[in-house]
C-alpha cells in the first residue's frame, strides 16, 4: 500500500527544473530507489535530472520525501536516532529488528545516527548565531517563569589516539586519552518545597553541549539563555564548580546573573584543605572541620581564612594549603549560601552533574569506547535533543521564535 501511494506521483517536474545553483538540470529518465521505511522496504521510480554546467544529478522527488542523500525514510531515521543515541550501534540495529521487524546493520545505524546527530548540531549552531546577530528573536516564555538557571560543566570522552595526538593528559605517561564536552543546562524554577528548598520546574530543562573552545561554547550558552528567557525573568543564575572558564562565560555572557559555586564542589575541597591540615589539627580533624562546614554554609570565608592561618606553615603543605585557601578566596562572593537559600535559590550544580552521567557517560563513556570528535558530537547532539524533547515539546520552536525584518 505505502509503494503505490507513493508511485502515484513519479516525480516529472517537466523537461527542465532549477538545480539550486543558479542552472537549470533537463529530465534524463525514470530511475528506482530502494527506501527502508518503518514498515519494510519500498521501491519508489521518480524522475532523474542532470545539470550539465554542475555535472550532478538528482531527483526532485527524494528531496519532498525527505530521503535526499540517504535511503532511510524519515521516519524510520527518527526511530533509529532513538536507538542509537540511546544504546551502541549494534544493539540499536538490534532494537529496531526486535521491536519494529526492520533489518539494518549495524554500521548502517551507526552512519545513519551520526549524520543525523551533525545535522542537529549544525542546526543549533545555526540558530545560535542567528539569535546572536539579532536576526532571530526568541519570544518570551508565557508565562515568564520567576528564575532561570544555567548550570556549567564538563566532562571527558574517551577519544581514539589519533584525536588526542599531541594532547596533554592527566595520566602517569602525560598523555590524553580524553577530550572534554562541555555542557550547559538551563531550567526554571517558580517554587519552593515545605521546607523552603527550591523546586525545579518540571520538564523545564534543556541541554547544550560541544567540543569546541570556552568562547564558542558561551555563545552557544548566551544563545540558549536568550532563547529560555534570560532577557525577561526576575532572577537569573549561572551556577559551576568554579572553573575560571565557566565565570568567564558567565561575566561575558550574562553580566546581570547571580553567579554561584556549586555547594557540594566548595565542600569537597574544605575536605582536602582539612586533609592537608590534619597532621596538625590531631585528634581535633572533625571538630575543626565540622565549624569550617558551619563557615562555609553561611558563606563566611573570611572565617575559614583565619582559622587556617593559625597554623604557621612551610614548604609543600604550605603550598596545598594556599592552593586550596586560593580556590575560596577567588570565589567568596560566589559562596553567599546562606543568602542564596534566603532568596529561594539552588546552591547546587546536581542537575549538570547528572547531565554529565546521564546524558554524556552513560552513552559515550561505556567499557572499550573510543570516539572520534565528530562521532561523539554527532551522538551527544541526539542526546541533548532526547534529554531536552519535553521543554521542546513545551516550547515548539515554530510558534516561539520570530525572524527579524
Amino acid at each position: 500500500m505505502l509503494g503505490g501511494l507513493l508511485a502515484a506521483d513519479p516525480g516529472y517536474r517537466g523537461p527542465r527544473v532549477p538545480c539550486g545553483r543558479d542552472h537549470e538540470a533537463g529530465f534524463v529518465s525514470y530511475r528506482d530507489k530502494a527506501i527502508d521505511t518503518v514498515l519494510g522496504p519500498v521501491t519508489v521510480t521518480r524522475a532523474w535530472y542532470h545539470c550539465a554546467a554542475c555535472g550532478h544529478g538528482f531527483a526532485p522527488r527524494d528531496a519532498e520525501l525527505g530521503v535526499e542523500g540517504t535511503s532511510l525514510s524519515p521516519g524510520l531515521t527518527a526511530m533509529n536516532d532513538k536507538a542509537a543515541a540511546a544504546v551502541p550501534f549494534a544493539q540499536a540495529a538490534g532494537l529496531l529488528e526486535d521491536l519494529a521487524g526492520v533489518r539494518l546493520a549495524a554500521r548502517r545505524a551507526g552512519r545513519a545516527a551520526e549524520a543525523s546527530g551533525a545535522a542537529q548540531a549544525a542546526a543549533v549552531r545555526e540558530r545560535s548565531a542567528l539569535i546572536a546577530g539579532r536576526k532571530l528573536v526568541p519570544l518570551p516564555p508565557s508565562p515568564v517563569p520567576d528564575k532561570l538557571y544555567g548550570v556549567i560543566d564538563g566532562t571527558g570522552v574517551p577519544m581514539t589516539s589519533k584525536e588526542t595526538a599531541g594532547r596533554d593528559g592527566k595520566g602517569d605517561d602525560g598523555r590524553a586519552r580524553t577530550r572534554e564536552v562541555k555542557l550547559a543546562v538551563f531550567f526554571t524554577q517558580d517554587k519552593l518545597d515545605e521546607n523552603g528548598y527550591p523546586v525545579r520546574d518540571r520538564a523545564s530543562s534543556s541541554y547544550i553541549a560541544t567540543f569546541e573552545p570556552a568562547a564558542t561554547f558561551g555563545d552557544l550558552v548566551k544563545a540558549e539563555g536568550i532563547r529560555r528567557g534570560a532577557d525577561h525573568v526576575r532572577q537569573l543564575t549561572i551556577i559551576g564548580d568554579g572553573a575560571a572558564w565557566i565565570w568567564n562565560i558567565a561575566t561575558a555572557k550574562f553580566p546581570e546573573a547571580t553567579q554561584i559555586v556549586d555547594l557540594y564542589h566548595a565542600r569537597e575541597h574544605l575536605h582536602s584543605l582539612t586533609r592537608s591540615l590534619e597532621f596538625m589539627l590531631l585528634d581535633r580533624k572533625d571538630q575543626w572541620l565540622a565549624a569550617r562546614l558551619a563557615d562555609l554554609d553561611y558563606g563566611d570565608i573570611d572565617g575559614i581564612e583565619a582559622a587556617v592561618r593559625q597554623y604557621p606553615l612551610e614548604g609543600i603543605k604550605k603550598d596545598e594549603v594556599e592552593r586550596e585557601l586560593g580556590y575560596f578566596l577567588n570565589n567568596a562572593p560566589r559562596m553567599r549560601y546562606h543568602w542564596f537559600r534566603s532568596r529561594g535559590l539552588f546552591v547546587g550544580s546536581g542537575v549538570v552533574e547528572a547531565g554529565c552521567k546521564a546524558v554524556i557517560g552513560q552513552r559515550l563513556k561505556l567499557a572499550g569506547m573510543h570516539w572520534t570528535t565528530a562521532g561523539a558530537d554527532a551522538i551527544i547532539a541526539l542526546r541533548c535533543r532526547e534529554a531536552s524533547s519535553q521543554w521542546e515539546a513545551i516550547c515548539s520552536t515554530q510558534h516561539t521564535q520570530t525572524r527579524t525584518a
